[in-house]
Order: structure tokens, then C-alpha cells, then sequence
């Protein structure tokens, strides 16, 4: 039913608002196919990543530099920073899923402080501390990225699509694996499950979405700096998956919704927005223990 009426108010949008409050839209979008990424590592596998902006941050750079030094197209380097996040995923995932608990929450952590490290001491390549970029929107077919209601409705296609895919995945027979994985990792091995496997194939899969949202936000933002691959960025996406409700998809989305709602809202009226929202995500967590989707779940079967 929250799904349903998330699809309906998505579509509305457009029709009501325009300009600001339309690439607000845009920008919750693209973090809600971010959160709904590590929602899949975090909430479907029980891999708590805090390093997860290393592959956003690394398909946004590889589009915008791609576009700025190169002059690729930026719909192929859209492309490639996905595929560039891929293969970042598979990298760190390797060396990951060898471990469990803190010291694989701590291993991501440093493997994205090293790509921030080179993203930062890079300046030739990546623009260091000033960021990098000097790319246009490319136009889809005759319309322009620049209209806001185009680049609206751009992202979401990209987050219905995401949406219903890893919908179909957590559904299969490989979702329920990793499920399977969360639950209870020993009995899995016991029959006969490559758990290091499942569990780098889903690193993988977190990673490639993730990608996806970083190269929408290349698209959308036409620049990027040192700041998209930061540990406070994993640690923004990891707030707002808590938020808005663990291992549900629908949840991630509410919560991207709600963190950057009131990210901007608090931010414009006081510069201690960031102990507001503190005091907020503590409320929440303390009297609504399975976030947004979850309080709305308890309700609904309340009034049935």
C-alpha cells in the first residue's frame, strides 16, 4: 500500500511543482536508489558497510572526468562509472567478506577513506579539495537535461526501474538466500551454501546501484568533489536506511525523503541543523525501533 502511494505522489509531482521543490525531488530520487543499494548489503545480508559511498562517489568522478577530460558523452560515461563502480565493488568485496561484524564494518570504512585519500592528494586528476567540473547535461533525444521536469522524470524512470528490480531479486531464490545468510550464516554453510560467495555477490550488487546513483548525480550535479566518497557520506545513506526502516526497500525510500527534508529544511533556519537532526534520529530509533515503513506497518495492521 506505502508503495503504491510513494508511485502515485512520484508520478503527481510533476504536475503540481516545478523548479526548486522538482530537483529537490530529483535529488531525493537518486539517495533513495542509494539507500535502497546499501539496504540490499545491510538489511537483506546483514553486512553493515560503512564505506558504501566509495562506489557512488567513484562512478559520479568517472563520469564527470570522462565528460571534462575526455569529452565523452556524458550518457556513456553514465555507463562507465557504473561499470567503474562494479568493479570497485568486486575489488573491496573480496578482501571484505572475509571478515564479519566490526572488522568488516571497519575494513569498508578504510577501503573508502583510501579512495577519498586519492581523490583528495589526486589534484592533477580529480580537481583534490575543489572538485572537479566543467560538464553540460546531455540532452535526451530533443529534450534538455536542464528542465527540471526532463531531469525529473530521467531519475524516476532510473528508481522505478531499481525499485522493482530488487524487488524481483529479494523475492527470488537469491534474495531469500542472502536472507538466508542474515539470519543464520552457519546452518547456510552447513547445507552446503557458499556463503563468501553469496555474500560477494551481493556486495557486488549493492555496489552496482550504488554506481547507478552516482552517475545520476554526476548528471544531475555536473560537478563532484571529495566530499560524495567521505565516510560522512556512508554514514548519511546509513541514516537514512535506519530511518526509514531496515530490510524493506520501501523504507529506504521514506527515509531518503525524510533526511533530506529535513536536512534542508532545519539547515535553512538554524546552523545547528546537525544536532536537530541528532536528536531526531535518536527519538526515532529509541520509540520507532524498526524506523518510518515499520511504525506505518504496526498502524496499519492496528486499524485492521
Amino acid at each position: 500500500m506505502v508503495s503504491i502511494l510513494i508511485a502515485v505522489v512520484a508520478l503527481l509531482l510533476p504536475l503540481i511543482f516545478g523548479g526548486y521543490f522538482l530537483d529537490f525531488a530529483t535529488e531525493v530520487l537518486i539517495f533513495a536508489i542509494f539507500a535502497m543499494s546499501l539496504d540490499i548489503l545491510l538489511g537483506y545480508t546483514g553486512l553493515m558497510s560503512f564505506g558504501h559511498a566509495a562506489f557512488f562517489g567513484v562512478s559520479a568522478y568517472a563520469v564527470i572526468i570522462l565528460g571534462a577530460d575526455y569529452g565523452v558523452s556524458l550518457w556513456l560515461g553514465f555507463i562507465a562509472g557504473i561499470v567503474t563502480a562494479v568493479i570497485a565493488a568486486a575489488a573491496i568485496g573480496f578482501f571484505c567478506v572475509r571478515v564479519k561484524g566490526i572488522p568488516f564494518l571497519m575494513l569498508t570504512m578504510a577501503f573508502s577513506q583510501l579512495i577519498y585519500s586519492a581523490a583528495l592528494k589526486w589534484r592533477d586528476f580529480t580537481g583534490g579539495s575543489d572538485g572537479i567540473g566543467g560538464v553540460s547535461r546531455p540532452n535526451l533525444f530533443s529534450w534538455s537535461l536542464y528542465d527540471s521536469n526532463v531531469m525529473y522524470v530521467v531519475a524516476l524512470g532510473f528508481f522505478l526501474a531499481t525499485f522493482f528490480a530488487l524487488k524481483r531479486l529479494v523475492d527470488s531464490p537469491l534474495g531469500r538466500s542472502f536472507i538466508g545468510i542474515r539470519e543464520n550464516e552457519m546452518r547456510m554453510r552447513a547445507m552446503g551454501c557458499p556463503t563468501q560467495q553469496y555474500k560477494l555477490l551481493s556486495f557486488i550488487i549493492s555496489g552496482a546501484f550504488a554506481g547507478l546513483a552516482g552517475s545520476l548525480y554526476a548528471l544531475f550535479n555536473s560537478f563532484i568533489s571529495p566530499d560524495a566518497v567521505h565516510w560522512a557520506m556512508s554514514g548519511d545513506v546509513l541514516l537514512m536506511v535506519t530511518l526509514g526502516g531496515v530490510g524493506s526497500l520501501v523504507g529506504p525510500v521514506l527515509g531518503a525523503a525524510a533526511f533530506l527534508g529535513l536536512k534542508y529544511f532545519i539547515s535553512s533556519t538554524t546552523q545547528h541543523w546537525l544536532l536537530i537532526i541528532g536528536i531526531i534520529f535518536i527519538i526515532c530509533v529509541l520509540f520507532f525501533p524498526r524506523g518510518i515503513y515499520g511504525a506505518v506497518e504496526s498502524l496499519e495492521q492496528k486499524l485492521k
